[in-house]
């Protein structure tokens, strides 16, 4: 049996997860489509949404996103401030 491997965007995945959400069972789904029921919860955990305030809707893709972004500007202010601490004269000899 040869690799049928298919690579399914994104708007195929939330598809799928739309129709989770309203009712269809991972495994209706699975069979229906044609994916595995592996992916389609990864597919759901990565896609559902998390109501964040009244106005304010994200996926967890987006979320994690967003701590990555955290991160790496967290990194960054402390690198800045390490600069700043080194050329900041400490003599109050001016």
């Amino acid at each position: 049996m040869g690799n049928n491997f298919s690579k399914y965007d994104d708007e195929f995945k939330k598809s799928l997860v739309s129709m989770y959400q309203n009712g269809k069972t991972q495994t209706q789904l699975a069979r229906e489509y044609g994916v595995s029921i592996s992916a389609l919860s990864r597919w759901i955990k990565l896609f559902s949404e998390v109501k964040i305030d009244d106005q304010t809707v994200m996926t967890a893709k987006q979320i994690k996103e967003l701590q990555k972004r955290n991160a790496l500007l967290e990194e960054e202010n402390l690198i800045l401030k390490k600069a700043i601490a080194i050329f900041t004269p400490h003599s109050n000899n001016a």
